[in-house]
């Protein structure tokens, strides 16, 4: 690591850390929740006489502490990515993104710095938009940290101190698809065999990030999981009629199943370019894997 830091130095190179107290709150059930925020509620902790009162000038400072005990204190430190996911567990939601991203942006933008470094603090927001393909191992938030929908809406209020109004500005004729979702068949039944192969397909090759719980469509019943899970499926393949074929089990509606804050979304007018609309293999394999399918169809 030092070799690594002598040769940023050496080259006038920057550090660049990435600071998550998300990832620290979702890892540790006893992390205190308010220290990860920057409204002055969490109790400070005292380090040799230095008051901190959140999470990020503490990890920070931990850094340039680090670097100064090695002979490294002048070197520039960038912020590569902070933010706070919107979905995906229960501690991401929109009004802790919010509160979180604009405590920071409002933290940084005196130019007051940190205790260690009272200079401006350059940083990068992660990220402009949600990314539904990203993988989901370190867990399901990763598909969740944009400031913006997938269709370029802002998700909270937010100022970036970029506009004269002070807000984000959305992104402007945006095309969807037909108003039309794939759902479960009234007539099917939940104990169909078909059921849990269906939905682990589904889920595999589309994104069903927002079912679980205390996520934005946590309180969905059984039928609804399927229900997300197929149209998740149908959407992400372009609402092909093809898409919509689990043996028995599905169907097209015109009649939006959106429940409360869970969104059934509807994607967004793909470009081709001149190709063709093609999709590929659409035969489920006969090995799936099932631990989600079985997750969600116990949710109730």
């Amino acid at each position: 690591m030092l070799a690594i830091v002598k040769f940023l130095s050496d080259n006038s190179g920057p550090f660049t850390v990435n600071i998550y107290p998300f990832i620290s709150l979702y890892i540790d059930p006893d992390f205190p929740v308010e220290y990860a925020f920057f409204d002055g509620n969490a109790s400070p902790i005292n380090d040799g006489g230095t008051s901190y009162y959140n999470m990020f000038d503490a990890n920070y400072d931990t850094l340039v502490w680090a670097l100064q005990k090695n002979g490294f204190g002048n070197l520039p430190i960038i912020v590569g990515e902070i933010g706070w996911p919107t979905d995906g567990d229960r501690n991401a939601n929109r009004i802790y993104a919010q509160r979180f991203n604009q405590g920071f942006m409002s933290h940084i933008s005196g130019g007051r710095g940190t205790p260690m470094r009272p200079v401006t603090v350059d940083a990068y927001l992660f990220s402009l938009i949600d990314e539904d393909a990203k993988s989901i191992d370190p867990g399901n938030f990763e598909r969740h940290w944009g400031v913006f929908t997938y269709y370029g809406v802002p998700k909270y209020p937010l100022n970036l101190g970029t506009t004269n109004s002070g807000s984000l500005v959305p992104a402007r004729n945006v095309d969807f698809l037909d108003r039309k979702w794939c759902v479960m068949k009234p007539s099917a039944k939940l104990d169909d065999p078909q059921v849990q192969p269906s939905v682990s397909y589904a889920c595999g090759r589309a994104d069903c990030t927002s079912l679980g719980y205390g996520t934005s469509c946590g309180n969905l019943d059984a039928r609804g999981n399927i229900s997300y899970a197929f149209n998740s499926y149908y959407q992400r393949n372009n609402q092909l009629d093809a898409a919509c074929k689990f043996p028995n089990l599905s169907m097209i509606t015109k009649t939006d199943p959106t429940v409360g804050d869970c969104r059934f979304g509807i994607m967004i007018e793909p470009y081709y370019g001149g190709a063709e609309r093609t999709l590929g293999c659409l035969q489920m394999p006969v090995s799936l894997v099932s631990g989600l399918g079985l997750f969600l169809l116990t949710l109730l």
